[in-house]
């Protein structure tokens, strides 16, 4: 099945905002840390689809009133962003609402996932941004899209100011457990600023990870030099063991993890179509086991390393490539809040796409999202408003359904067919 280019099959779209049942938050303030700013450019694009049974009956206004009682216990993604006096944004709790959009769909869900067009992602998810009007403008946006013969897909934009991916996908959840009348025992909330201000006599020098930008004021995004694209793949077990074996040989003890090995064929595969300007530079983002999320939302919970070589890096071997991401990552999380601060003016970044960045979300909780009894059959992630080296994710799949992994390559538009052509013909990948 592929998606009609003519016309949109999404239509009937109502949008409306929706907010705590009670007064929750208001008059609080929540303060952000450093490393929430660092992050205040990207936006999180997630799309959950559920078959016919999870939302069967419920009418817009039964949805609202779970809604309600959700977000009586999620109150501060419902807030506003100031700024205060310096400049530093924070968000107030006002229970202003997230954004709701209702759609239909003149496709059934199984033609829809069977078109396995990533572009068919984009049109079930809002993709707003924070600004121009920054201080009226929601922190998160929903929508939900009624397939034709049954399902929904719910799709969900989330400013990544409020937390990274595994801080959306708790937030998610606990939208399922209201909807089984199931409420935390306390809200959701997030990390707390400490005294983060540092007053430096001289600049830092930026850390390889980020990439300067703006000052974008209060219009929260920026433009890429080139057009991107991307495209999304199955990896099996099975697949991935072969991967490994080919990585490292048979005879070698030393394995290189799955997330690694995939790193490994992607970073050396887009070197390969590069010619000229090796992508010498690699960010790696990775859950921080050390540090628990349960109920917070955060920014702080995940290692961003970089990996450098002055190696060639489409000549080296990918065992040599492997280890180096194992072995000689270098975790820049640290530097990237001082570098937030600097002579007292709060700066602009980015960091997906500044380098080639990697990102794994294996172990996210995204299917256990729980809508009366019934789990996502398939949930798609995507990161917005990325730098120009592009983004890898690598997220589960339904684990009761298939073994493996889904990795979504977002590079420049130029770049992606001449990749996939890469995995294929060397890795038997795509």
């Amino acid at each position: 099945m592929v998606l009609p280019k003519d016309k949109s099959p999404i239509y009937d779209i109502k949008i409306s905002t929706v907010g705590p049942g009670y007064v929750s938050g208001q008059g609080a303030v929540q303060e952000l840390t450093n490393m929430d700013l660092a992050m205040k450019l990207h936006y999180i694009r997630n799309v959950y689809y559920f078959k016919t049974q999870a939302f069967e009956g419920l009418t817009i206004i039964n949805i609202k009133e779970t809604l309600f009682c959700w977000l009586n216990h999620a109150y501060i993604p419902c807030g506003r962003l100031r700024k205060t006096d310096s400049g530093r944004p924070f968000v107030k709790c006002n229970d202003c609402g997230v954004r709701l959009y209702e759609a239909k769909c003149n496709m059934s869900l199984d033609e829809w996932l069977e078109s396995r067009d990533d572009v068919c992602h984009n049109l079930l998810v809002p993709n707003q941004v924070l600004g121009p009007d920054l201080f009226y403008s929601p922190l998160v946006y929903m929508q939900l899209t009624k397939f034709k013969c049954g399902g929904t897909a719910v799709g969900v934009s989330w400013s990544h100011v409020l937390g990274d991916l595994f801080s959306l996908a708790g937030f998610m959840n606990l939208w399922g457990q209201a909807t089984n009348k199931k409420y935390p025992a306390q809200p959701l909330q997030m990390a707390h600023s400490t005294n983060e201000a540092h007053i430096l006599k001289s600049p830092l020098k930026d850390p390889l990870s980020i990439k300067r930008v703006g000052p974008v004021d209060t219009h929260w995004v920026t433009s890429n030099a080139t057009k991107m694209e991307t495209s999304s793949f199955y990896v099996s077990w099975p697949d991935l063991a072969r991967l490994q074996s080919k990585i490292c040989g048979d005879k070698n003890q030393q394995q290189i993890p799955p997330f690694e090995s995939i790193c490994t064929v992607v970073w050396q595969s887009v070197a390969k179509v590069k010619p000229g300007s090796e992508v010498k530079t690699v960010t790696i983002c990775k859950a921080d086991s050390k540090k628990s999320t349960n109920g917070v939302m955060t920014n702080k919970a995940q290692t961003i390393k970089v990996v450098k070589t002055d190696s060639s890096v489409e000549e080296s071997s990918p065992m040599e490539l492997g280890l180096l991401i194992m072995n000689q990552a270098v975790d820049e999380q640290s530097n990237i809040e001082e570098a937030i601060e600097s002579e007292n003016e709060l700066l602009d970044f980015l960091v997906y796409g500044t380098n080639l960045t990697f990102v794994d979300l294996q172990g996210a909780p995204l299917y256990d999202m729980n809508v009366r009894g019934q789990t996502p059959v398939y949930v798609n992630c995507a990161i917005d408003n990325i730098g120009d080296e592009g983004v890898v994710l690598v997220f589960p799949v339904r684990k009761d359904e298939s073994e493996g992994v889904t990795v979504s390559i977002t590079l420049p538009k130029n770049h992606v067919s001449k990749v996939k052509s890469v995995l294929k013909t060397e890795w038997s990948l795509c």
